[in-house]
């Protein structure tokens, strides 16, 4: 047992200073961690050059460019925002049946493979946008295509 009595804070601080005008204004996705991760290769794949826009200028501002590299934060919630609008208009159920999966099995990608083979065809069919990870060896099969999830509960799911 503790000897003193936790105290908790429970002020909400909420910044109300506008940003300046510069700075366009986005709307916030509004998605959980599943949603986003069912769909962050495709996000990746199609939202590349502004994400490494917006790498280049953080490195630039070295860590410290909050306010000077937000045009080009914004542009990479702009854009995260249209692929998942694009998901949800042409692969729906599919997408909803792979984050759910996820959701359902604490986000191990493995788990879900033939949810997310289905929303993959779905989306290289409709957006001809493809998963690929970075850095897998050119060589291998890769780990999304194998035949056996080796950590699955089902292994050949």
């Amino acid at each position: 047992m503790a000897a003193r009595e936790p105290r908790f804070n429970r002020e909400i601080l909420i910044d109300t200073t506008p940003l300046p005008p510069e700075i366009p204004k986005v709307t916030e996705i509004g998605a959980s961690s599943a949603p986003l991760l069912s769909a962050a290769y495709f996000i990746g794949a199609r939202c590349r050059p502004y994400n490494d826009d917006y790498m280049v200028c953080k490195t630039e501002a070295q860590g410290r460019g909050e306010l000077e590299c937000m045009k080009e934060g914004r542009k990479v919630t702009r854009c995260a925002a249209s692929v998942l609008a694009d998901i949800n208009t042409h692969c729906l159920a599919e997408f909803r049946k792979h984050w759910a999966c996820l959701d359902n099995n604490n986000h191990q990608l493995w788990q879900c493979r033939q949810a997310e083979r289905k929303l993959n065809a779905c989306v290289f069919e409709n957006l001809k946008l493809e998963k690929t990870i970075p850095g897998a060896p050119a060589h291998e099969v890769p780990v999304h295509l194998r035949k056996k999830q080796i950590f699955a509960d089902n292994p050949y799911r």
